[in-house]
């Protein structure tokens, strides 16, 4: 794993716990989903909202990366203080909402907001992806880091672990949100303290200051080409030797039954438990 992924995977956590409401995420999938399989369906529906429109974003810079690679100079440069200025953005809590600049947006936000149900979680992730004004920031820096890939699907990749980081522990807060205390809900929302009359967040301070570090580690590093793996190489080639076996079609096909499967027995069982309370209803 490598510093860009984690910063990613970090980002996307961050994002979940920004200071703008986006901890309103658990408290919804509490109360609509409950917990056990249904939970989690609704978190894979969730995950499949993020993954159609952050996937397409980082493969977009990929692609306007790969047409500047000739200049990874300049580029190298240029994403560095980008990252240092989106961190201090942050840092400062001004922020600004990545939603705006994307067409079409703005009605998917309205629409997640008229419908019930799976269609609702579906578009509730499409536009978590990207709407937020504290997570403004964050997704432009990862984008940033995604613009400046030698791959395009490797940056369409590091988008998509920015959602995995929301969706993980989205899963979990909301698995245990009804039982957890008000300290610890006020304590996941961070605190906001004062420094020479000005208010900063503690969630904002800590994600801006691990953006600027990125920001000025890339810098200082090539683009991150001397930076050291996270992982041992021996680990890395063992990981990736053994992650082989899933590039075999029939790995995906078993997965896709598996999943559907899932999906149907959720579907069979909540039409099960409103059969058996209407006919409770009835006796």
């Amino acid at each position: 794993m490598d510093i860009g992924i984690l910063t990613a995977l970090i980002g996307g956590t961050l994002a979940l716990l920004s200071p703008c409401g986006a901890l309103l995420l658990p408290a919804f999938f509490a109360s609509t989903a409950g917990s056990g399989p249904r939970l989690w369906a609704h978190g894979g529906i969730f995950s499949v909202g993020l993954l159609v429109v952050l996937v397409p974003l980082g493969l977009g810079m990929g692609v306007l990366g790969t047409l500047f690679a000739s200049h990874r100079e300049i580029i190298i440069i240029a994403a560095s203080i980008l990252m240092i200025v989106l961190g201090i953005i942050q840092l400062l809590g001004i922020g600004f909402d990545p939603s705006r600049f994307i067409p079409g947006a703005e009605q998917l936000q309205k629409q997640a907001n008229q419908r019930t149900g799976w269609v609702k979680t579906l578009l509730l992730g499409a536009v978590s992806g990207v709407a937020g004004l504290c997570a403004g920031p964050i997704l432009g820096a990862v984008l940033t880091l995604a613009a400046t890939q030698n791959d395009v699907w490797t940056a369409g990749g590091l988008l998509a672990v920015y959602g995995l980081g929301m969706v993980v522990p989205l899963l979990l807060l909301a698995s245990v949100w009804g039982k957890l205390s008000s300290r610890w809900k006020t304590r996941l929302r961070g605190r906001i303290f004062t420094v020479f009359g000005r208010e900063f967040h503690s969630t904002s301070v800590i994600t801006g200051i691990i953006i600027i570090a990125v920001g000025v580690l890339f810098w200082t590093t090539n683009g991150l080409v001397t930076m050291p793996e996270l992982l041992p190489t021996k680990t890395s080639a063992w990981l990736q030797e053994s992650s082989a076996i899933l590039s075999n079609p029939l790995v995906d096909v078993i997965l896709l039954i598996v999943v559907v499967g899932i999906i149907l027995g959720v579907w069979i069982r909540a039409r099960y438990r409103k059969a058996n309370l209407v006919a409770e209803k009835q006796n």
